[in-house]
């Protein structure tokens, strides 16, 4: 026992290299911060050594009481929160020799210097807890103004976000080991999750709160250190106080630590995972990993639980004269500091035969990766690299430049939580594709095979149409019918030390102890999902328990999932799962579900227009068009062309110069006495088009009038006119604009802005289907499945007669959109959701785009768009993707990928992008993914690759005769390119050296 001034001690936290631990309570008129020396309460020989100091350093520059103190993870800073509504971050300054504390006498002497080096105001109330992130990316604070501030840790007292919803005092917070969440608690009887992609809320858990009476001074939370399981503070479960344990998968709340007398105040994981310890001259058996969790109490007692037992490992009674408020593990994982309201601190020092052996990093960063998909060991090893010497005065400035820019978006506007908070949420239909995500997995129906494995029907998700292209969006992950081959590809296996048949496999053992509860009858253990913390159980006989150990839940406790499944106990109290609880359980959570009312007539109208928009597309794409499926029936009759987007129709039955009906495969547009076109807003552009005005000498002549900015002119045609197009800019005084028109007896005519016909009358094979004009460019797509492109400017054919019968595989598949890009690339959608482009260069159709392709699905480059989010212009890249893309954001978080797997499959479908923008010629899009895909190289440390792009973007330094090397693509310089994809790689100083080499090669180019 280590005793302090008497006043309460709120908070306790030993430093990660185990050396010193600091405290935070009250003092003699304002609150305190101390720093204690380690080694007198490890070793007593220290404790009675007068020259081994016990206090290093005594802060009390808060005017309140002090209610929590925190270390970051690197050791360099303190953070500590008060009553006077401050958050004030500490670091150890250099060592001028012992200062004595103000007011006090000269055996009170600093041996250590701290001083505050920011202080940290926003909140409006007492600050009750602070945790920093994994990493030390962001600082939380929470408080009695029922809010929770997040900082920007590494650019203090930047303010990166607020979260709001608590309606109640919050006094706890705990972070989600690999960073994806934030957990925190308030005395509003809820616990809630918050995701730190977008600081939305993800999870509201209050069903094993509502019985709460009364209150606690803090209420810390804690998440497991493989991040499956939170464990919250103050829950009851049948009028008895208990600590809930939220499982992350689906937030189930179906087990807890039952026993304390009085309400929990704090819940601390121990930040090892653990194994169980061989016996000397044993041959090591593969065993599970478990976790260790201590529980204190409003009782004054505390409990130690391995959730590899069934009952508590250790129970101290009376171990304090008040409250425990707060618990504090070593970094080894093997001691342990608790701090009481009475003044006192307690060290409790285990060995490795009562906890277990602990696993080091690699074994433990393997975890994650096998449950996560990504290892914690790439962003420690960031972290690390955070405080590497940077060694190239450029990559210098480049980092001082990005953190001014970064600041100067901060602007007064975004303190707010509105603007902090990215909204990552498209609306449809008045509901947010999250709350359809949401409403979508609590429809999907889970069942169990006879040989107990899990089934989950597989459930249609219709694809989203938001109208807009949003590449911030695309988190994408498969949505895969369990048990199908690349379900079981991508879904990570955890197995178990025991055969499936067998109740040791889940960690279950039959127990005759009245004080255990036996699992169901009707929860097999064969049927269950294996858990890496859920093992098998030990024979060690635990030590004196607490009273009612194990409990079952009176009624099915589903949380905030709507099935409530049936999970063993493994040490933890586990609801019975009656039908009929189930049934009321659903009940009750489809009336708090805001969102799930009438989701299913709103998924149906969102079903119902999913059919091949008719929306106009950008004004880049001048005359593209929306081709629809012929449908059987009579044909539809249009009384005037729309503008710019033309819909395909049935034949017509006035007939056209021979062809062969077996020829014919796609629509053509039917013949109108007279229609309109618009071909651009601005400058305003019409076409009128007018057939059989007049007869003469026999033949039925049609007229064409074109009005641009008031000036009008017409022509005269010898043949019925059944689609024309135009195009026009404003942009340029000497661009040059084309209007086109197809008549009924096959001839193709071009005009210029002014009237005058360009090219003689082409005669195509058969009857046009859909006609294209962008800026120089006509493209003209025939009802026999041709394809042909002419330069007008030029006067030569860049695609010829090239047939679309390569790419028209399957009966039923047609074409349903087609378009012509500004570099006069055509480009064809088809109705089984692929989109092709000629390539003239080589001669050949590409695949630009597939919706039912599993990259676009499974591609996760969130973390590689820009820092502002700017969308990438609606390129033809863009417009043939737009929805496709969309449609995988539904998937996002609803089934893990392993690292190696995700990351190939981004890589691959960023590859596929910037290979679809060369051919289709766009220079604007080409850009925007050549520095996401430099910035994903950079993120996953792929040398090779980013060192090869940077080679092709430099070309050589000395120039001969053999060298092939262009120095531009698209029109953009190359070296241009890597003068921008330079900084991107400044953002992982591995590659610095990578970074002074192109640049030192640049500055010589440049001086040449």
């Amino acid at each position: 026992m280590f005793c302090s001034t008497g006043k309460p001690i709120f908070s306790v936290d030993i430093h990660p290299d185990g050396t010193k631990f600091a405290t935070g309570g009250q003092g003699e008129d304002s609150g305190k911060v101390m720093i204690w020396n380690m080694a007198p309460v490890l070793r007593e020989d220290d404790e009675k050594n007068e020259n081994i100091p016990k206090m290093l350093c005594q802060m009390d520059n808060h005017l309140a009481c002090v209610n929590c103190v925190r270390w970051s993870n690197n050791g360099l800073y303190l953070a500590s929160g008060g009553d006077d509504k401050l958050v004030m971050v500490w670091k150890r300054a250099a060592f001028i020799g012992p200062s004595t504390v103000f007011g006090s006498s000269s055996k009170l002497a600093n041996v250590e210097q701290w001083r505050c080096v920011t202080i940290l105001r926003n909140h409006t109330g007492d600050v009750m807890d602070v945790a920093w992130s994994p990493h030390d990316v962001w600082l939380a604070s929470c408080s009695v103004d029922n809010t929770i501030v997040i900082w920007n840790a590494r650019k203090f007292p930047e303010m990166v976000t607020w979260l709001r919803g608590h309606t109640g005092l919050v006094k706890g917070l705990t972070w989600d080991p690999v960073g994806k969440y934030i957990a925190s608690q308030a005395d509003d009887h809820s616990l809630r999750v918050w995701r730190t992609v977008d600081w939305q809320m993800e999870a509201n858990i209050t069903k094993p709160f509502s019985e709460c009476g009364g209150t606690t001074h803090v209420l810390r939370l804690s998440w497991s250190p493989d991040g499956q399981y939170l464990v919250s503070a103050h829950a009851m479960n049948n009028s008895g106080p208990t600590a809930q344990i939220v499982e992350r998968d689906g937030w189930k709340t179906n087990m807890d630590f039952v026993g304390h007398r009085k309400a929990v105040t704090v819940v601390k994981f121990n930040p090892k995972i653990f194994k169980k310890k061989q016996k000397n001259g044993s041959a090591p058996k593969p065993g599970c990993p478990y976790c260790c969790c201590a529980v204190g109490s409003k009782d004054r007692s505390l409990s130690v639980w391995l959730t590899s037992l069934k009952r508590p490992l250790v129970v101290i009674h009376d171990l304090f004269d008040k409250s425990i408020m707060d618990i504090s593990w070593t970094l080894t994982g093997l001691g342990m500091l608790v701090c009481s309201m009475d003044g006192t601190v307690a060290y409790l020092d285990f060995s490795l035969d009562e906890l277990g052996d602990p696993l080091n990093e690699e074994e433990k960063n393997s975890i994650h990766q096998n449950i996560y998909g990504k290892s914690l060991a790439i962003t420690s090893t960031e972290a690390q690299l955070s405080t590497t010497i940077i060694e190239n005065p450029e990559m210098l400035k480049y980092q001082q430049e990005r953190q001014n820019s970064a600041q100067a978006n901060l602007g007064p506007g975004s303190a707010g939580p509105e603007s902090s908070a990215p909204k990552l949420n498209s609306v449809m239909n008045g509901e947010s594709l999250e709350d359809i995500r949401k409403n979508l997995l609590k429809k999907q129906v889970e069942t169990r095979t006879a040989d107990g494995r899990r089934r989950i029907t597989p459930l249609c998700i219709a694809q989203l149409d938001t109208g807009d292209f949003s590449p911030a969006l695309f988190n994408s992950a498969p949505i895969l019918p369990s048990g199908s081959s690349m379900s079981n590809q991508l879904t990570p296996q955890l197995s178990s030390d025991s055969s499936p048949g067998q109740a040791s496999s889940l960690g279950l053992r039959p127990s005759h102890d009245p004080m255990l509860t036996s699992p169901p009858p009707n929860s097999t253990a064969k049927g269950l999902k294996t858990s890496l913390l859920l093992t098998s159980a030990s024979k060690i006989e635990p030590m004196k328990a607490l009273d009612s150990r194990f409990t079952e839940r009176s009624k099915a406790t589903p949380g905030v999932t709507k099935r409530g499944q049936t999970v063993s106990k493994l040490g933890f109290s586990v609801p019975s799962s009656r039908p009929k609880d189930s049934i009321s359980a659903l009940k009750d959570i489809k009336t708090k579900d805001d969102t799930s009312s009438d989701s299913e007539d709103k998924m149906a109208s969102i079903n119902k227009n999913l059919s091949f928009s008719k929306r106009k597309p950008e004004t880049l794409m001048d005359g593209g068009e929306v081709v629809e499926k012929r449908k059987k029936g009579r044909p539809r009759k249009d009384k005037m062309a729309a503008p710019i987007a033309q819909p395909f129709t049935q034949p017509s039955r006035v007939a056209a110069p021979p062809a062969p009906p077996a020829a014919l495969k796609l629509p053509t547009p039917s013949i109108k006495k007279a229609f309109s076109l618009q071909v651009s807003m601005e400058p305003a552009v019409f076409l009128e088009v007018e057939n059989e005005v007049s007869l003469v000498a026999g033949s039925k002549l049609s007229q064409l009038r074109c009005s641009r900015d008031g000036r009008d002119w017409n022509t005269l045609l010898p043949s019925s006119v059944v689609t024309a197009a135009g195009s026009s800019s404003s942009l340029c005084l000497h661009r040059f604009d084309v209007v086109a028109v197809a008549c009924q007896d096959r001839m193709l005519s071009v005009f210029s802005s002014c009237g005058r016909r360009l090219l003689p009358a082409i005669q195509l094979p058969t009857p046009v289907s859909a006609l294209h004009c962008t800026a120089h460019f006509v493209m003209a797509l025939t009802a026999g499945a041709t394809l042909s492109v002419w330069d007008v400017q030029k006067q030569k054919a860049l695609v010829k007669n090239e047939s679309l019968l390569t790419i028209l595989s399957g009966a039923d598949t047609t074409v349903s959109q087609s378009l012509l890009t500004q570099q006069g690339v055509p480009v064809i959608g088809l109705s089984n959701g692929k989109s092709y482009c000629f390539s003239s260069s080589l001669e050949t159709w590409t695949l630009i785009a597939d919706k039912g392709d599993s990259l676009v699905q499974c591609a996760d480059f969130r973390s590689c768009l820009p820092t502002q989010d700017a969308l990438v212009s609606p390129g033809p890249l863009a417009v043939m993707q737009g929805r496709n893309l969309n449609a995988g954001r539904l998937a996002s978080r609803l089934s893990s990928t392993p690292h190696h797997l995700q990351q190939s499959m981004t890589m691959a479908f960023l590859e596929n992008q910037l290979a679809s923008a060369l051919t289709l010629q766009s220079a604007q899009e080409y850009r925007y993914w050549l520095l996401i895909y430099a910035r994903f190289l950079v993120n996953e440390g792929s040398e090779y690759r980013l060192r090869e792009l940077c080679k092709e973007l430099l070309g050589p330094v000395h120039k001969s005769a053999a060298t092939a090397w262009e120095p531009t693509t698209l029109g953009l310089r190359k070296r241009e390119l890597l003068r921008e994809v330079l900084p991107v790689i400044v953002e992982n100083l591995r590659f610095q050296r990578l970074f002074t080499e192109y640049q030192d090669q640049l500055e010589l180019l440049r001086n040449k």
